[in-house]
């Protein structure tokens, strides 16, 4: 929570800086009024809460009343919620609040479209480390709201063997007996978890790859940027060979070509766009109010 205090703040200081030059030169400090959030498109709300903190960090006598929770579906002219208090303080916080709400709204959304193509299959929908920096946690919050689950936080939550790791140690034989001997040191585990199992993950890119991995215990395999049938193949060869690894399937999958992968035996499938290539979910502030 301290991670997304310090954001609010940092974004209300490069919104505001020295002060809303038009609103103190316009508007009277103890001017009171009412504003609404507006949807002007449909969508998923996710953010709300965030709103309304970085609304009460610049003035905690505001008063912030949400019509609608994060998950919840809204269509154009729906309002999301209203403001009361000092009009100044309203206009101050209406850009980064917006921001907030539209950025991750578009990433709930768009989530939801992908999670929707899968309903009634088992495959679920992951997200990536392919975030804007600074807001990782709260994009990851907007994908579970849209219906989607978190893949790893960061570099420290498990072992991902990717392609350039195992051009490093030699191989993935070697990546993988590496891991293994990291993970039989007390020191390192400690350094990493206090609490949970560490699990290991390899990205494959093909089937040789794939038999290679199969070759120790791991708790994951990713099947990265193959053509279907070379799935196809690669999750027989996992199933029959080691029927508890989980298969992630990655790369060059959109909404388009989503339900050519919804009848594969796999587990999940990654996609980066969910939060590097969402819309903005349209909204507005308008003042409805003074007094």
């Amino acid at each position: 929570m301290n991670e997304i205090q310090k954001l609010i703040e940092l974004s209300l200081k490069e919104d505001i800086g020295a002060g809303d030059i038009t609103s103190d030169a316009l508007i009277h400090k103890n001017l009171l009024g009412k504003a609404e959030i507006v949807a002007k498109t449909k969508g998923v709300l996710a953010g709300i809460k965030i709103a309304e903190k970085v609304f009460k960090k610049k003035d905690p006598n505001l008063f912030f009343i949400p019509l609608k929770e994060d998950g919840e579906n809204f269509k154009p002219n729906d309002k999301i919620a209203i403001i009361e208090g000092r009009v100044k303080s309203i206009l101050k916080c209406e850009r980064t609040a917006l921001n907030f709400l539209q950025k991750l709204s578009g990433i709930a959304t768009l989530t939801q479209s992908f999670v929707s193509k899968m309903k009634g299959k088992k495959i679920k929908i992951l997200d990536t480390r392919k975030t804007t920096p600074g807001f990782r946690i709260l994009e990851k919050y907007a994908v579970k709201v849209g219906g989607g689950e978190n893949h790893r936080m960061g570099l420290y939550d498990m072992i991902l063997i990717k392609e350039n790791h195992i051009k490093a140690a030699g191989d993935i034989s070697s990546a993988i007996q590496k891991a293994k001997i990291a993970l039989e040191n007390k020191d390192f585990v400690k350094k990493f978890s206090k609490k949970k199992k560490i699990k290991i993950e390899v990205e494959t890119k093909n089937l040789n790859e794939v038999k290679d991995a199969l070759g120790f215990k791991i708790d994951m395999i990713m099947l990265d940027n193959m053509p279907i049938q070379m799935i196809k193949k690669a999750s027989q060869i996992i199933r029959k060979s080691k029927k508890n690894i989980k298969i992630e399937v990655s790369g060059n999958i959109d909404l388009k070509n989503l339900r050519d992968y919804s009848n594969l035996d796999i587990d999940y499938i990654s996609i980066g766009a969910i939060t590097h290539s969402s819309k903005a979910i349209d909204l507005s502030l308008n003042l409805i109010e003074i007094r």
